[in-house]
């Protein structure tokens, strides 16, 4: 059974990522697939400090919620990233996420990943939607590197207040789509 992990970088609930990312998780659940939903503004995820413990021993060194995460990572076959763009790029709450992601840059450690699929669920306040791309090639290059696969994206531009993006609906059915490719893919 596919296992869909919904990561949202919002500090808002119920809000327009907190929505998009649903509407992701539920086309999933429509195709059988287990989906759960991690709020990190609800984690105590440290800083990455770069001290490289995890590639010697395996383990990160830093007792917070993030190991807790990780083996999450590993037992998902997707995992979809949400977050809204802040100046152009990720919340802090997703950057902290990925910096940890160091953990899966060396070997005993990156088998948890590779391959794995990836999408991305992001909304934001401007209207133009090259406002997302630094965002997307930070996505892009980040997972990349550590071999993962970019599977979709879905961008919504032009949202702000909480729960606006209900009113764009061809873009949460698209969400919705990503959501059974996601879980009919291995």
């Amino acid at each position: 059974m596919a296992r869909i992990l919904g990561v949202i970088g919002s500090p808002r609930k119920k809000g327009n990522t907190h929505i998009l990312v649903d509407a992701v998780l539920q086309g999933a659940a429509a195709e059988g697939a287990a989906t759960e939903t991690l709020f990190l503004n609800d984690l105590r995820i440290l800083e990455c400090d770069g001290c490289h413990a995890c590639w010697k021993s395996g383990r990160c060194a830093k007792k917070d919620d993030m190991n807790d995460v990780y083996p999450k990572i590993v037992g998902s076959t997707a995992i979809v990233f949400g977050t809204p763009v802040y100046w152009y790029g990720p919340t802090a709450l997703m950057k902290g996420l990925i910096d940890r992601f160091v953990y899966f840059n060396c070997d005993a450690n990156r088998a948890g990943v590779r391959g794995k699929n990836a999408a991305l669920a992001v909304p934001f306040e401007e209207d133009d939607p090259a406002t997302a791309g630094p965002l997307v090639t930070f996505f892009q290059r980040s997972l990349g590197y550590l071999d993962m696969r970019l599977a979709g994206q879905v961008i919504v531009p032009g949202v702000t207040l909480r729960g606006e993006i209900r009113k764009k609906g061809a873009f949460l059915s698209d969400a919705f789509e990503l959501g059974r490719r996601l879980a009919k893919s291995r």
